[in-house]
């Protein structure tokens, strides 16, 4: 790794720090200056060249439009860089620490950033970076967790017959087939779809109080745009959500508030926050089967892949079913 960011222009002192990341392998490096980096080493295979190229220049877009983004450092010209058969790059450090999501303060100064990467996020299409879509992150994942029989025995036919209903309520919901299929833009019922973070939960926002210095400014600023995708606004807020439902409104209504200081929010969007999350959850599932072979993963999710496991995976599912059929939130 020292090698790599040497080929790249940057000495390395010699003290590397593993970040938390399971997907690539993230170290926070300090260099002979003084200063420190993060350098990210791409898992091979999961992203083309063109899309991580694409979430590049998306995050430069980011910062060009001044919305606290973290994104690759420019060195030598490239943003992404290639050294040992693996592909690299390396991003400013910036400290910070988690949001306190039960301060409507902080949702609303949240919700407004999140409308400023939306606004850029609307400007252009991505051309190769995918769609957070029902095929997906759905179907698909469970009918490769069923293929290789990564469900135990036991537990199979129960889990099969929940999550084949959980995607039939996922497929039928109101807007879902304009949010997660083929979408007719500009239709009018259409729900709009842009570039989104992807993956906006609280670990990827870094929190930099008023009164600390930051080079960033205060308040938040984003990380990790690995899983920058196509999808509906409401996909960068859901996640941010937590508690009863009285507790969701109230952070909901923090956002959105904030949110539409700067854009619209369409208020259908809020019918696809349980679809969405179900998708999640079974995806995240295949996610974790799909990585066992990678060592640190059976040591960080030990009491993946038990029975014990799938059976709250088909009690999470069973409340998904009727989350789904609730009544969403309002703002």
């Amino acid at each position: 790794m020292l090698d790599a960011l040497d080929a790249a222009g940057l000495r390395g002192d010699g003290r590397l720090t593993a970040l938390s990341s399971y997907e690539n392998r993230v170290y926070q490096v300090q260099l002979e200056d003084g200063s420190a980096v993060v350098a990210k080493f791409y898992r091979p295979g999961r992203w083309s060249q063109a899309q991580i190229l694409e979430e590049h220049a998306f995050s430069h877009e980011l910062m060009a439009a001044e919305v606290p983004v973290i994104g690759p450092l420019l060195l030598a010209g490239a943003t992404l860089h290639h050294f040992g058969g693996f592909a690299f790059s390396v991003s400013p450090r910036r400290g910070g620490r988690a949001p306190e999501l039960d301060d409507a303060e902080v949702l609303e100064w949240i919700g407004r950033f999140l409308a400023r990467i939306h606004s850029v996020g609307a400007a252009r299409p991505f051309a190769s970076r995918p769609a957070l879509d029902l095929h997906s992150f759905g179907t698909e994942s469970r009918d490769w967790l069923l293929a290789n029989e990564r469900v135990p025995l036991d537990v199979q036919s129960a889990w099969a017959t929940v999550a084949q209903r959980a995607l039939e309520l996922v497929a039928r919901h109101p807007c879902l087939a304009c949010a997660t299929g083929a979408l007719e833009q500009g239709g009018v019922d259409s729900i709009r779809t842009l570039r989104l973070h992807g993956d906006c939960h609280p670990g990827n926002i870094l929190w930099t109080p008023v009164d600390l210095p930051a080079s960033v400014g205060p308040g938040p600023h984003f990380v990790d745009l690995d899983d920058a995708r196509t999808g509906p606004a409401v996909q960068d807020m859901w996640m941010l959500l937590s508690g009863d439902r009285q507790q969701r409104q109230r952070q909901l209504g923090a956002l959105v508030d904030g949110y539409e200081q700067f854009r619209d929010f369409d208020r259908r969007e809020l019918a696809l926050i349980e679809p969405l999350r179900t998708l999640r959850l079974i995806h995240y599932s295949a996610w974790l089967a799909r990585r066992w072979d990678d060592p640190i993963f059976p040591i960080n999710f030990p009491w993946f892949g038990s029975s014990d496991y799938w059976q709250g995976q088909v009690q999470m599912l069973e409340e998904q079913i009727e989350a789904m059929q609730d009544d969403p939130l309002v703002v």
